[in-house]
């Protein structure tokens, strides 16, 4: 049995995209589901619930256990009264997940930047790599079509990120690389990109094809419009942790993605 996939359930769990998208990945992955639930988190269990009376948390309880009952791989409940970053950085300790799982917010009235702020805090907290699945409507699993976006710098991964290669493997996927050069970002050519990634074990050699070198004035346009042309099915971003101090893919762009993306994306963190 592969390593699990946590998923951050929210109190609208009877609609939760990220677990429905989950649960398409498990199976051909033939790994089981966590449904990790944080009572007092903003995005989970969002303010206007009264979700800390004992009623409720019965209530929230016995629907996560049904939901859980009635999904195609073997799933457990994992309730937590900690906050959301100290319940998550316990799940990894305990399962070595193959990557947690967050979806779109539930409610029509949650805002997406709680969604984004949440991937991102956790991305800096517990860095691992995090699967944000967009709003109701996305239903294709396994995804066959990624692509992997990066800056063209050298990058090294965290541990535990042989996601990559098992969603290609149980797919029989395909892999694309994407950089986007702009006015301050000279375009570095397909041999030293492909390198980068290459240095990180990703993927099998990629041959030259397989990278596109865009000039876009904004990079998550770039990004995106590369995504839409080639029919993407999955985003992958490589994310730096010293970020704000210039990388292009600092926080800000790999928030914009999270937030603008129409397919789900995989944020894999990188180190300094």
């Amino acid at each position: 049995m592969a390593s699990p996939l946590v998923v951050l359930t929210d109190f609208y769990a009877v609609t939760n995209r990220a677990l429905s998208y989950a649960a398409g990945l498990a199976v051909p992955l033939q790994a089981e589901l966590v449904l990790l639930h944080a009572r007092h988190d903003v995005l989970l269990a969002p303010v206007g619930h009264n979700s800390h009376s004992p009623l409720s948390d019965h209530t929230t309880d016995k629907a996560l256990q049904t939901l859980a009952a009635e999904q195609p791989v073997p799933t457990q409940v994992e309730v937590s009264d900690r906050e959301l970053p100290e319940a998550v950085r316990a799940a990894v300790r305990h399962h070595h997940p193959l990557l947690l799982v967050l979806g779109r917010p539930g409610g029509a009235d949650t805002p997406v930047e709680i969604m984004t702020g949440t991937a991102m805090d956790l991305l800096t907290t517990v860095p691992y790599p995090l699967l944000v699945v967009p709003a109701p409507g996305w239903d294709d699993f396994p995804p066959r079509r990624l692509l992997l976006a990066v800056d063209g710098e050298p990058f090294t991964l965290l541990q535990h990120q042989d996601v990559l290669r098992q969603l290609l493997h149980v797919a029989a996927g395909t892999l694309a690389v994407v950089r986007v050069a702009d006015d301050s970002h000279a375009r570095l050519g397909a041999e030293a990109i492909l390198r980068t990634v290459a240095a990180n074990n990703l993927t099998d050699e990629l041959p030259p094809s397989q990278l596109h070198e865009v000039h876009n004035h904004s990079v998550v346009g770039g990004v995106l419009a590369e995504a839409a042309r080639q029919d993407a099915d999955l985003l992958v971003v490589v994310a730096r942790r010293h970020s704000l101090l210039g990388s292009l893919f600092h926080r800000s762009v790999t928030a914009q993605l999270l937030e603008r993306s129409a397919i789900p994306v995989l944020v894999l963190p990188a180190e300094d």
